[in-house]
């Protein structure tokens, strides 16, 4: 493992996708058994996405106090049908929220029929439970959750807002596979705002992958701004990336 800082960004640089997702998961974990010695529960936000698969499979396998942990997710497409293989809710139940026994899990609801009220409920959830750690990724456009260079507000006085997607996040979506082409990707989607995010004690972000290596050199090499949202990361004290060779292929 090679470790370097950009910021107050700690950056830790692994051989492969299965070794960061393992010591992501070794230390995430011990932070939240530190967490559970000083608070009842530990509110967590969770990413759905290809970049989180070896690190939501290692982190189910540590031995936690589930029954003492709450989850949130950071995003949801607005328009897909309840059940939906995309739904990101779908996802992080198949990946983690199904395995494990948490004493809840907050769920974005994208079949609301009143956004606004939606958006409203789940940032009273987030004001309720204040959060303690985000597992995030970035996108191959830098953003955070689904807030876009376009869209992404480092001072949001929201903290969920829904948002349109950039055609840079589209051609994403159909790069991992969840869709057959960028026409496919609902316009629309709920995220948690760049504030909202970032209120966690601690961060976790895992980008594996050569599809993330642009982004991670502008992460960690551009000025700190929205157009490249991932940015304002190097300004959270308690931020820990988690790269692989090929990720960290511009920067090292």
């Amino acid at each position: 493992m090679t470790a370097i800082t950009a910021g107050q960004l700690a950056v830790n640089i692994y051989e492969n996708r299965q070794a960061l997702g393992q010591a992501a998961a070794t230390m995430a974990a011990q932070q939240i058994k530190e967490l559970l010695q000083q608070q009842p529960v530990v509110n967590i936000i969770f990413a759905a996405a290809g970049s989180q698969l070896e690190f939501l499979a290692a982190l189910i396998r540590e031995d936690l106090e589930w029954n003492r942990v709450q989850a949130f997710h950071m995003d949801e497409y607005m328009g897909l049908p309840d059940g939906h293989p995309q739904l990101f809710s779908n996802f992080l139940r198949e990946k983690i929220f199904g395995k494990v026994s948490f004493k809840n899990i907050f769920y974005i609801n994208g079949q609301a029929t009143d956004i606004h009220t939606e958006c409203s409920r789940y940032a009273a959830l987030l004001k309720t439970n204040p959060v303690d750690i985000t597992f995030m990724g970035i996108g191959e456009n830098a953003h955070l959750a689904f807030n876009d260079p376009h869209v992404a507000l480092f001072n949001d006085s929201k903290l969920v807002k829904i948002v349109d997607l950039d055609e840079a996040c589209k051609q994403q979506q159909v790069n991992e596979g969840c869709f057959s082409q960028p026409a496919d990707v609902p316009p629309y989607a709920y995220t948690l705002t760049i504030p909202a995010l970032l209120n966690a004690k601690y961060i976790y972000c895992m980008v594996p992958g050569a599809t993330k290596a642009q982004a991670v050199y502008h992460t960690l090499k551009n000025d700190i701004s929205e157009k490249y949202p991932s940015t304002i990361l190097r300004e959270h004290e308690n931020t820990t990336m988690f790269l692989d060779k090929e990720s960290a292929a511009l920067i090292i």
